[in-house]
């Protein structure tokens, strides 16, 4: 979209918050860049220059406004729905690629060598992995500046610095400002929480519906790993460096988080999953459009707009509990999902509720006695196909896995049906079309709507979703009482 001048120049005149995250307008008389909905009046459009990326504007030479703090901007949607290799390693540069394994570690996961992956990223995003991957840790040691009482030292290695030297000079360079300038204006706001803990605000694009969002999350959740309490959706976290805990509570107009972490070189990891998670960088006002423009569910997107696809923190996690819900209700599929955990997953300590336990890791699972699981026998088969293949790497579902080949692999496995794969598509993939047309609830609404209710025929009028039927999928499941469309009142 930043090369669509007059848009952008709209856009910017106009304060569009929709547009924060697409694209960043930089000033050339002020040597600033900004999102678009920045409060301060819009210059002159001859002197404005547009980005695709903050990281690309950093490269240009242009410092981030303190004022409308560009890098704190939502995504850009465009990362999570598509599915070619600049997407992909968009995602995994988020996921923190970059610093644990370089820019060779991130081309091989892509296939691709290191000049040609960095040939498709300045082509489309303005810079190379390494800037992006730069950007990213000094958003991470603002967060850590400005949130935790880590000494500047500390910090410089916790956001991926190699010396504190580099810390200080890309800190200067991006904020126009000394580390230790951000942290005295910072003290100005809120207090800052204890050492390991950081508390946030995760921003998004209104409107953003949470009943379904966390309604899902909760009525799903598995013993131990995961709670609803004070108003919050917490879980454990299995993270590169560590474990971990988050919090995450819905406000007007963002979601608070609240992260504790037993190393805090994982708190630009922790974040994007958290985002990933609740579908934060979704554009929903596009979805809304596309899909209100078909009569049927046109009522159900006035009623409740924003609906976001419930996603993952780890899509092998969520390919396991897909196949323990098969066939059976969400109660019985977390009670199963709860015996694993209590019975392979790490320990962790939770002072502030009832989290004791990280979800098994594949490699666990693999070399698991089966009659932990108490499945019928096909179920098993099933489950152990699938564990061998993610813990043999058969199969990707991490990141910046290729969705297309993931599906083939994952229908080839015995024991996956359709259900399965596209559950596993929508929320561990992140595939934002992805469709469920022998879903029981979704048939039931089917019916209830008038629409076709047998697979083949829903999948033809489905068409006019396309390529938003995930998040038809969530208006559909709306339609019906049941607990995954309401947001808990109480504590668990």
């Amino acid at each position: 979209m930043y090369q669509d001048l007059e848009r952008c120049v709209r856009a910017v005149q106009s304060k569009d918050a929709r547009f924060d995250g697409w694209f960043f307008s930089a000033v050339l008389t002020t040597g600033i860049y900004c999102r678009p909905s920045c409060p301060v009046v819009p210059p002159k459009p001859h002197n404005m220059r547009f980005f695709p990326t903050a990281a690309a504007a950093q490269q240009a030479g242009f410092r981030a406004c303190k004022r409308c703090r560009p890098d704190a901007s939502p995504g850009s949607p465009e990362w999570d729905h598509r599915a070619d290799v600049v997407a992909r390693a968009m995602r995994l540069i988020g996921d923190g690629t970059v610093d644990r394994e370089g820019v060779s570690g991130l081309a091989a996961r892509l296939g691709y060598s290191p000049r040609q992956l960095q040939r498709h990223l300045r082509d489309e995003v303005g810079t190379g992995p390494l800037a992006l991957a730069r950007a990213q840790r000094a958003q991470t040691a603002r967060l850590l500046i400005e949130t935790t009482d880590l000494a500047l030292t500390e910090v410089a290695y916790a956001a991926g610095f190699g010396s504190v030297r580099a810390f200080n000079d890309v800190v200067r360079t991006v904020f126009a400002t000394t580390p230790r300038d951000l942290r005295r204006r910072a003290r100005g706001g809120a207090a800052s929480a204890g050492t390991g803990t950081v508390t946030l605000r995760l921003p998004f694009r209104r409107p953003l519906c949470p009943d379904n969002l966390f309604g899902h999350l909760v009525a799903t959740a598995v013993p131990g790993v995961e709670e609803w309490r004070d108003g919050a959706y917490r879980r454990t976290l299995r993270l590169p460096h560590g474990s971990g805990i988050v919090a995450l509570r819905p406000e007007n107009d963002h979601v608070a988080c609240d992260l504790r972490l037993t190393d805090l070189r994982d708190l630009g990891t922790a974040i994007a999953r958290s985002r990933r998670l609740l579908d934060l960088d979704a554009d929903p006002v596009a979805v809304d459009d596309l899909l209100a423009a078909d009569p049927v569910l046109a009522p159900l997107v006035r009623a409740a707009p924003g609906r976001r696809v419930p996603r993952a923190v780890d899509a092998e996690e969520l390919a396991v509990r897909a196949v323990l819900g098969q066939q059976v209700s969400t109660a019985a599929a977390a009670t199963h999902a709860g015996r694993l955990a209590a019975a392979l997953g790490e320990t962790v300590e939770d002072p502030d509720g009832g989290l004791h336990r990280l979800f098994p890791s594949v490699a666990a699972l693999a070399d698991a006695d089966p009659s932990l699981l108490r499945l019928p026998a096909s179920r098993v088969r099933a489950l152990q196909g699938l564990v061998e293949a993610l813990a043999g790497g058969t199969i990707d579902l991490g990141a910046g896995a290729d969705r297309a080949e993931a599906r083939s692999r994952l229908h080839a496995l015995p024991g996956l049906g359709p259900w399965t794969v596209e559950v596993i598509a929508m929320r561990g993939l992140g595939d934002p079309d992805a469709f469920l047309p022998g879903d029981l609830g979704v048939r039931a609404a089917a019916e209830h709507l008038g629409l076709p209710t047998t697979p083949g025929a829903l999948v033809a009028r489905a068409e006019a979703w396309r390529p938003w039927r995930a998040y038809a999928v969530q208006y559909l499941w709306a339609t019906g009482d049941h607990a995954v469309n309401r947001l808990p009142r109480t504590a668990a």
